[in-house]
């Protein structure tokens, strides 16, 4: 066979939609997969198909948007689906794949022969919209770009010596997280000139992007939807102000792409401890209060955390849970009409 189409919402992406484009790759010399999103979705075609493009790069992976009613039984709705699909297409189809038997009707349109894979989802028991009810449980069957899409992202943060590491540790340990370390720090120990040195914006761009790098690739690698960090972005704003005097266009732009689900602020009730790396104990308080006028100004909500390290710890797990608890909300996808494929078939009798 040499031209293979596999259509679909992918809403999400999961293991069953690899499996059927990998069954296409093994069959025919090409594979075109057509993501076909609607408007109503939370996700764009087009990010669901960068997620199935680093998955399989041996297949042709194109976006579009439909949003015509999906309704089996209707010949307008096929005709306006087919059109849609036609219009993706650069070259004819031999053969349709799909799991779900639509794909008769559909092959028979296209000129082309139907073969369905995995009938009844038996060998790949998943589907989008139990991923999309469940994400954590079905965590096994997402690629690492959906992973990450559904991370709920908890970040820590607070002024030298109040005890962010701490509970970011903490955290990490209970809920069993990859660590997100405090990129900024290991700079510290490392840059020229030293801690004496003066500070360039160069600097907080290049700690502020591979913070962000970071927590990303932990996000594609956790085994729940959750990922604690040690510090982020928008701290970095914070601390480019305190060693340059005025703020990064360049960080500030990059943070506000970066919104995380929850700000833990640690108090600075605590003492101060030197461990030859800190210079701000007499600005510790003056940059708290600058990092509660930072929260207060971004859209996420933060919490402010005082007491000892055991009280600290309870309570911030107590504000993690319900995350871990609730999924990343996706918006339903258009309703589906007369999917039943032996009603399908009654009613095509009919009107013949």
């Amino acid at each position: 066979m040499s031209h293979g189409l596999v259509i679909g919402k992918f809403y999400p992406p999961h293991a069953g939609h690899l499996a059927l484009v990998r069954a296409a790759l093994a069959r025919c010399d090409r594979v075109t997969v057509q993501v076909l999103g609607s408007s109503q979705e939370s996700l764009t075609p087009e990010l669901r198909a960068s997620w199935l493009r680093a998955e399989l790069p041996g297949a042709h992976v194109v976006a579009g948007l439909d949003d015509a009613p999906v309704d089996y039984a209707s010949p307008e709705a096929w005709d306006a689906h087919v059109a849609v699909i036609l219009g993706l297409l650069d070259a004819p189809v031999d053969v349709v794949l799909t799991s779900d038997s639509y794909g008769a009707e559909l092959a028979q349109r296209l000129d082309a022969t139907w073969l369905q894979v995995d009938p009844g989802r038996r060998a790949t028991p998943v589907s989008g919209s139990a991923v999309r009810a469940d994400p954590a449980r079905y965590w096994w069957a997402l690629p690492s770009g959906v992973r990450a899409w559904f991370v709920r992202r908890v970040v820590v943060l607070g002024a030298e010596s109040t005890g962010t590491t701490t509970l970011a540790e903490d955290l990490t340990a209970h809920f069993g997280l990859p660590t997100v370390a405090e990129f900024g720090r290991e700079w510290s120990e490392v840059r020229p000139g030293g801690l004496a040195a003066p500070w360039h914006t160069a600097e907080f761009d290049l700690v502020a992007r591979e913070q962000a790098r970071r927590e990303d690739d932990a996000a594609t690698a956790s085994p729940v939807p959750l990922l604690v960090c040690d510090t982020d972005v928008l701290a970095t704003t914070v601390w480019h102000e305190r060693y340059v005097g005025r703020p990064s266009p360049s960080v500030v732009a990059l943070a506000a792409q970066r919104v995380p689900d929850l700000y833990l602020l640690t108090g600075d009730e605590i003492p101060f401890v030197q461990d030859g790396m800190r210079d701000g104990e007499h600005l510790r308080h003056t940059m708290q209060d600058r990092f509660r006028d930072a929260l207060t100004a971004q859209p996420a909500p933060w919490v402010e955390l005082r007491g000892s390290r055991a009280e600290r710890r309870e309570r911030a797990i107590a504000l993690v849970d319900p995350l871990l608890a609730v999924p990343r909300p996706l918006a339903e996808p258009l309703e589906q009409r007369h999917g039943d494929p032996e009603r399908v078939s009654r009613l095509r009798d009919s009107v013949a």
